[in-house]
């Protein structure tokens, strides 16, 4: 394997820890979903759903989307899957180009689609061309800071122009900044069918990425069952030795587990997935848990609970931020999103179905000041009647 004659960028050596993040999640986080979590928690570092790397290569403008992000987000993590070298060595160049703050390769999805092919957690049984996909796409990523551009990879028109409309949202990513090598990751799962994560994470530290993150299940589990952090514990032993990074992740619900966890499993971080959907203050905190836990205190702060009116005006603004950045035409994606901020308030089911129906973000303003008003009664009339005391 060549020696990178670049020093990698230090970004995860720099973030303050334990790490705090954001998971990869496809089909939920986009970047109307990562600004939002920036903007009312704050994780320490965001990862993008994934995009494939055929279609990265190839200018696929609606795949594309995946790559957009904001700077509020940043520190940003490019995330990105398939099985073709070729083709991960060229998408490495085209995440460099496009100023994000990391690469992570997926070898942990458990769709059946994408590791039926040899992609994503595929890959656990297939521990050769894993590690041929990290040396290739850390050699786009050398080449890449040596000056090697897009157009010397013979990359088709349509890619480069695709690319070159997303790189033109980012006026601050300019063509003579001094190239700087950006960090290899993984996102993987405990192993195929059964847990192997022994021999797997052997495998893994091979390919010296600086962080591993592990999901506390294997394929075959999906999302059934319990996370298994005691093996997490296990790989993390293993791994951390030779100074590689290691985040957990499966069925972290708050700020306070993510605690547990670092302590019980000496993990460097975590990273949250599900716990935050329609949640985006579930980050919120952060440096009150960091401190918990740097001087070994046992109270955990409380976390933030947000009101009515609150949950209702973040619902809109995600919608609206959604509508401009991905478009009015893709609001059926935004559908879900409404859907899981409708928890703990009166009538929150029926307006979840109705929510679940939006067009628009008209159509979302005229269904919470529909449904504000039918909660507050609602909560007005279970509020205990007050009395005055005659005289």
């Amino acid at each position: 394997m060549p020696h990178c004659p670049h020093t990698v960028s230090t970004l995860w050596r720099t973030l303050p820890q334990p790490i705090i993040g954001l998971a990869p999640m496809d089909g939920v986080t986009d970047s109307a979903f990562r600004h939002m979590v920036a903007l009312h928690g704050k994780p320490d570092v965001v990862f993008t759903e994934f995009t494939n790397v055929h279609d990265i290569c190839t200018g696929r403008l609606k795949a594309l989307d995946s790559l957009r992000y904001s700077l509020e987000e940043r520190p940003v993590i490019a995330q990105i899957y398939g099985k073709d070298p070729d083709l991960f060595y060229q998408a490495a160049h085209v995440v460099c180009e496009l100023g994000f703050d990391g690469l992570d390769i997926n070898m942990g999805c458990p769709s059946k689609n994408v590791a039926s092919s040899g992609s994503g957690a595929g890959l656990i049984r297939t521990p050769s061309l894993a590690l041929e996909l990290m040396d290739r796409t850390r050699k786009g990523i050398q080449d890449w800071g040596d000056g090697q551009t897009l157009l010397e990879l013979s990359l088709k028109p349509s890619a480069l122009q695709a690319i070159a409309q997303l790189k033109a949202e980012h006026p601050e990513v300019t063509p003579g900044q001094e190239r700087s090598p950006i960090p290899l990751s993984v996102k993987t799962r405990l192993g195929f069918d059964r847990n192997m994560i022994e021999e797997w994470s052997a495998c893994l530290i091979q390919g010296r990425p600086e962080v591993i993150s592990i999901h506390g299940r294997t394929l075959s589990q999906m999302y059934r069952g319990q996370s298994d952090w005691e093996a997490i514990a296990l790989a993390a032993n293993r791994i951390q030795p030779h100074g590689i990074l290691v985040l957990g992740n499966g069925d972290i619900q708050s700020l306070g587990e993510s605690a547990a966890r670092i302590r019980e499993s000496g993990v460097n971080g975590v990273l949250i997935g599900r716990g935050s959907l329609g949640n985006p203050w579930v980050f919120q905190g952060i440096p009150q848990i960091r401190e918990m836990l740097q001087t070994e205190q046992s109270c955990i702060p409380p976390q933030h609970v947000p009101s009515l009116e609150e949950k209702f005006s973040v619902m809109i603004q995600h919608a609206f931020l959604f509508e401009r950045i991905h478009g009015p035409e893709r609001f059926v994606r935004m559908r879900k999103h409404l859907g899981w901020y409708c928890s703990g308030f009166p009538h929150a089911a029926a307006m979840r179905a109705e929510l679940v129906r939006t067009n628009s973000t008209l159509d979302v303003i005229n269904l919470v000041n529909q449904y504000r008003t039918r909660a507050l009664d609602t909560l007005a009339m279970a509020m205990p009647a007050t009395t005055t005391a005659a005289s």
